[in-house]
């Protein structure tokens, strides 16, 4: 995992970088994550992380409910013929509980579609109307120890 030194930015190309960390490194995965941005990995804006085959996921999420979002990220984005604007406004924490509810609801919720393709021209047809809302950011895990 040792970080290699150039004069030049570490993935030039920006591409999307996958990683298999060791168990010892999945345990750390702060320290694994520092790893990555090292290698250049934040410059795609997202990774592809695969688990060590010994890595087991969490069996349910039952006793989650209380963990903190501390800053949920709602996308606005407005716009029309193919000009838009993005922009993100951080909202009040709120826990895993809430942001479930706020999920299920009838404005959030993933409506009826056919295929993946139908349920993404869903997504994009809409994205102005309604502004998803992102919980990410979160300390702590949402796995088993």
């Amino acid at each position: 995992m040792a970080a290699v030194v150039s004069d030049r930015p570490p993935n030039p190309s920006c591409k999307i970088m996958t990683f298999r960390p060791s168990m010892d490194e999945f345990r750390e995965f702060n320290k694994y994550l520092a790893y990555m941005e090292s290698q250049g990995a934040h410059r795609a804006g997202v990774a592809k992380v695969i688990p060590p085959k010994e890595w087991k996921p969490r069996k349910h999420y039952d006793d989650i409910e209380d963990l903190v979002i501390p800053a949920p990220i709602q996308q606005m984005v407005t716009g029309q013929s193919g000009l838009f604007t993005q922009y993100n406004i951080q909202k009040k924490p709120m826990t895993v509980k809430e942001f479930r509810q706020l999920a299920n609801s009838d404005k959030y919720r993933t409506p009826r579609y056919v295929d993946y393709e139908d349920l993404e021209r869903k997504y994009w047809k809409n994205l102005t109307f309604v502004a998803p809302i992102y919980g990410a950011d979160i300390n702590g895990s949402i796995y088993d120890e």
